[in-house]
């Protein structure tokens, strides 16, 4: 079972490689923020499938500070761009 998870999350890390390039990449700041969250979330999954691998609950209580950092950072810069107009970064 350790090593099913462990190949899920290689494959979830590589799939954040490819949203990492849509933030860097992408044509407007939507698009960098989306990237940008979805890169958090895929690193949250990852953290919890470590959490089930190691059985250590403590990877959890990181999963659950890393969540609230995520979800606070991305309202904030969505207030921020909201009130500066969206407009190309």
């Amino acid at each position: 079972m350790d090593d099913f998870l462990t190949v899920i999350a290689l494959i979830i890390s590589l799939n954040a490689v490819v949203c990492l390039y849509r933030a860097a990449i992408g044509p407007t700041a939507q698009d960098r923020l989306l990237g940008v969250n979805i890169v958090g979330t895929k690193t949250l999954v990852v953290v919890i499938l470590v959490t089930f691998i190691q059985a250590e609950g403590f990877f959890l209580d990181v999963a659950i500070v890393y969540t609230l950092l995520l979800f606070v950072v991305t309202v904030a810069l969505s207030r921020y761009l909201e009130a500066e107009g969206w407009e190309e970064m």
